[in-house]
């Protein structure tokens, strides 16, 4: 089976090399770029991707165009800080008959203050990213999109690695401009309302969730401060959405 890799970008010159390398094996490299003005696009193109220029749809929908202009029916999806890797890369090569499925689950490594993070609710944090496009589609949702199949799905052992937060301040841009907004934006559209018990209250279990209950300890440092970062996240959804509903319509996160 040929197999495309498909990778969204938006001023993306610091990760793409790394993730386009580490899909050099597939039949084709296709990168939907939504207006990047860095060198996001001409490093793509210097190292053998199709890249083709689409205005910002959310995430769900761009993957999808993506997955739809691929030319080949296999797609490997990839964000542009994450990875194939090397394990990863050999145990797909030896799968062999791919019509027993529809796709398959890929456990992601996250790499956070210089160290792999195996516990804080980071990981497995299996994501179905190698998927036949005629039994599988990205699910629609505006924040932590993922895909839907039709068909047998099954479960590869090694690793997407991911390289999402640069530093501190990037971590607290990540959750104020785009992840507690539009998590906002999705929970009053599926009809969740916050109060402000749920504000005052959200924080302090998340942090519990992540850094007890979840083992966040055992990640030392870093796990104290996903934990911490855990914390701003959910009180900041709920008094985004407290927000929200003050308005009587959901926001413009997009």
């Amino acid at each position: 089976m040929k197999v495309s890799a498909v990778i969204i970008t938006l001023n993306e010159e610091i990760n793409i090399a790394r993730a386009l390398r580490s899909v050099a094996w597939a039949d084709e490299v296709l990168v939907i770029d939504s207006g990047s003005t860095d060198r996001t696009v001409e490093i793509a193109e210097s190292i053998g991707a199709r890249v083709i220029h689409r205005d910002w749809s959310g995430f769900s929908d761009q993957k999808q165009f993506g997955t739809d202009e691929a030319k080949h029916d296999w797609v490997v999806s990839l964000d542009a800080d994450e990875e194939v890797s090397p394990e990863l890369r050999s145990e797909i090569a030896s799968i062999g008959d791919l019509t027993k499925y529809a796709g398959f689950r890929i456990p992601r490594l996250s790499f956070y203050m210089g160290r792999a993070i195996r516990h804080s609710g980071w990981y497995p944090d299996l994501q179905l990213r190698l998927f036949d496009r005629r039994q599988a589609r990205w699910n629609g949702a505006v924040i932590h999109e993922s895909v839907s199949a039709t068909g047998p799905v099954g479960r590869l052992r090694s690793d997407i690695h991911h390289f999402s937060v640069e530093n501190a301040a990037h971590h607290h841009r990540m959750i104020g401009e785009r992840y507690a907004p539009l998590a906002a934006k999705q929970m009053f559209d599926a009809g969740r309302r916050t109060g402000p018990l749920r504000i005052a209250f959200a924080g302090p279990a998340a942090f519990i969730r992540s850094y007890i209950l979840k083992l966040g300890f055992l990640d030392g440092l870093a796990g104290f401060v996903i934990a911490r970062f855990a914390a701003h996240h959910a009180f900041l959804k709920h008094l985004m959405l407290h927000e929200i509903q003050k308005l009587g319509a959901p926001n413009s996160a997009e």
